[in-house]
């Protein structure tokens, strides 16, 4: 079914329409209408202080366990826990946001390694339970990093 006011439009307002669509999607559509664009840089959000210093803890607590360098191009696993802290730094919950099911024992081992690294650090002045998130980069030699803190990947 047609829109009625589109099939409404003259051909050559329709074409134009088509060709900015085509083109550039709405931003071209609203150029072409004479509204300025203004272009903005995407926002860029600061990592959380608390996300920063959990994945210094764990590293400190961690130091034979880390993968020196950059990581192989295919890693064994990669997983993305929700930690929730109490107010004192210990763990209350870890939550499974993308979870390498088919590393059961990666899993259970990094489920380990943050509760044997409670407390955790907690910013000044903060009050109730705390969140972060961390992706784990795990290689097959059982040697990980922690995305906030990694030194990135080989592509070969």
């Amino acid at each position: 079914m047609q829109n009625h006011l589109f099939s409404s439009l003259p051909g050559t307002a329709r074409r134009r329409m088509l060709q900015a669509l085509a083109a550039g999607g709405l931003t071209a559509l609203v150029a072409g209408c004479g509204v300025p664009i203004v272009r903005r840089p995407a926002p860029t959000t600061p990592m959380p202080p608390l996300r920063r210093a959990a994945a210094e803890h764990i590293y400190q607590h961690n130091r034979s366990r880390i993968y020196p360098g950059m990581l192989p191009p295919m890693l064994y696993a990669i997983g993305v826990l929700e930690v929730s802290l109490t107010a004192k730094g210990q763990v209350q919950r870890l939550n499974w946001m993308r979870a390498p099911t088919h590393a059961p024992e990666v899993m259970r081992e990094i489920e380990r390694t943050v509760r044997a690294a409670a407390p955790f650090p907690v910013p000044a002045g903060s009050r109730g339970a705390l969140r972060f998130t961390e992706v784990w980069l795990w290689d097959k030699s059982g040697r990980f990093q922690l995305d906030t803190l990694t030194e990135g990947q080989r592509s070969e």
